[in-house]
């Protein structure tokens, strides 16, 4: 994509699903019952996978694959981690990049909250965003996500590092309470600013409440996203967004 042509790309006829890529990843905790019964859904596998053009600074995550299916990640449940990263190949134009890409594998049986941790952090320079929900592969740009049977309150991020500074006012978190249905869902809402050529990425309502997302747990599968409509300066893109149900059972 190339600043104003980038737009209609996106919005272009989708293609096949992408390719993945694997990334190899250490060992994470095995699943454990969650004291009440067996749930093989119960590791939450979260594949963060960043995008970026090249050349150029524009770099865009997902968590979930894009509702075309160009932009894919394997988040799933399942009964034991994941050990590898699968992210798709893009679309030829944004490609997957390291090192903000990662897995994080979590035992939903190791407490009662699922607390989700979005740090968004932004370069002056380059006029980019840059969004995380797991720790990346160095501890400027980490995020605070975590199950307990405590709620977390205050979101926990790294600080950033070289040109890409923390965003207090568009990070946050959410506590999201395991007991309260079957599914998770993950609701992916994509943004972007045609003047700045920047895309940014929402998983979470943004701490100021001007990007919202409809990510919660419940008995119903979500099968569409429901997104803000921006700040009048980053407008949403659907062909972008997705919604992903994770069952527990």
């Amino acid at each position: 994509m190339r600043h104003q042509g980038r737009i209609r790309k996106w919005l272009a006829a989708a293609a096949g699903a992408a390719a993945l890529l694997s990334v190899l990843h250490g060992p994470a905790a095995a699943a454990t019952a969650d004291g009440t019964r067996t749930l093989a859904g119960n590791t939450l596998n979260l594949h963060q996978c960043v995008y970026a053009p090249t050349p150029g600074a524009d770099y865009t995550t997902m968590l979930v694959p894009s509702r075309d299916g160009r932009f894919a990640t394997g988040t799933n449940t399942s009964a034991a981690p994941d050990r590898s990263l699968s992210c798709g190949n893009g679309d030829g134009n944004y490609a997957p990049v390291l090192p903000w890409a990662a897995l994080e594998s979590l035992d939903l049986g190791a407490g009662r909250y699922l607390n989700l941790h979005q740090c968004v952090y932004y370069s002056d320079l380059q006029h980019d965003h840059l969004t995380v929900i797991v720790p990346g592969r160095g501890s400027g740009w980490s995020a605070g996500t975590n199950v307990s049977d405590t709620p977390d309150t205050q979101v926990s991020c790294g600080p950033g590092r070289g040109l890409y500074s923390l965003v207090p006012l568009l990070s946050s978190v959410k506590a999201l309470d395991l007991t309260a249905g079957r599914y998770l869902s993950l609701q992916q809402c994509q943004y972007y600013s045609s003047h700045l050529t920047d895309h940014f990425s929402t998983f979470l309502p943004s701490g100021d409440g001007r990007f919202t997302t409809g990510t919660k747990i419940s008995n119903t599968a979500d099968t569409t996203t429901a997104c803000g409509s921006g700040d009048g300066n980053y407008t949403p893109i659907p062909l972008l967004s997705g919604a992903r149900a994770l069952s527990r059972t």
